[in-house]
């Protein structure tokens, strides 16, 4: 693998602070105050503004502030519709490829996000759930099955993140049953499980608007 460009750590620290909420929908980013925060030129970080305005994260706006875009619910559910495609099939092949060393680190990732919860560590949480998904499909074989995931799923980790102060607790109930279902070898169970776990982000949109009216757009 080519180790990371400059604009690659650009397009990497804002595409966080996009996702995790730091930069919520309708912040305004100026190419000069970004490359002076880190210490880059702006060639760098024009091509970053490119790459996350491609991915529907900013809108750029020729002789107007560039802004972070607001949370759509359209592309949460193509995210959710390409997330559930390629995990579910990972779970086909994870009931008949995880070793027992396999399911005690998935168990032991599942104990540390009762940790978090415990905690209320969202930030944790959030990372230890990727984690989870991520493991899984490596544990399978499939890894560049997540690599695909990751580059549509971060619409659904805006929501995801409004969600955390509330949906923490039910995200681990559900890790915790896709794990009763591997250990059982079940794979219907186990997609079933999952089909669960991946839908609840349509269920809870009422709420997170209602929570959030600023966020979302209007779509």
């Amino acid at each position: 693998m080519r180790p990371p460009t400059v604009t690659d750590q650009v397009f990497e620290q804002l595409y966080k602070r996009v996702i995790d909420l730091t930069l919520p929908p309708g912040s305004k980013l100026s190419e000069a105050e970004v490359a002076a925060t880190m210490g880059v030129s702006r060639q760098p970080v024009r091509d970053a503004f490119y790459r996350l305005s491609q991915q529907g994260f900013i809108e750029i706006r020729p002789q107007r502030a560039t802004v972070v875009t607001a949370i759509s619910e359209e592309a949460i559910l193509q995210a959710q519709f390409i997330r559930l495609a390629l995990e579910t099939a990972c779970l086909r092949k994870a009931v008949e490829r995880l070793t027992t060393e396999h399911l005690a680190a998935l168990d032991e990732l599942v104990e540390r996000q009762e940790e978090a919860v415990a905690g209320d560590k969202r930030a944790e949480f959030h990372a230890l759930d990727d984690q989870f998904h991520h493991d899984i499909c490596d544990y399978s074989g499939l890894e560049f099955a997540w690599t695909l995931i990751k580059e549509t799923k971060g619409h659904m980790d805006r929501a995801r993140y409004l969600s955390l102060s509330f949906g923490a607790a039910r995200a681990l109930a559900e890790h915790r049953d896709i794990m009763r279902a591997l250990h059982a070898r079940d794979a219907e169970r186990a997609v079933i499980a999952c089909e669960k776990h991946l839908g609840r982000i349509a269920e809870i949109f009422p709420r997170l608007r209602a929570d959030n009216p600023n966020a979302f757009g209007r779509d």
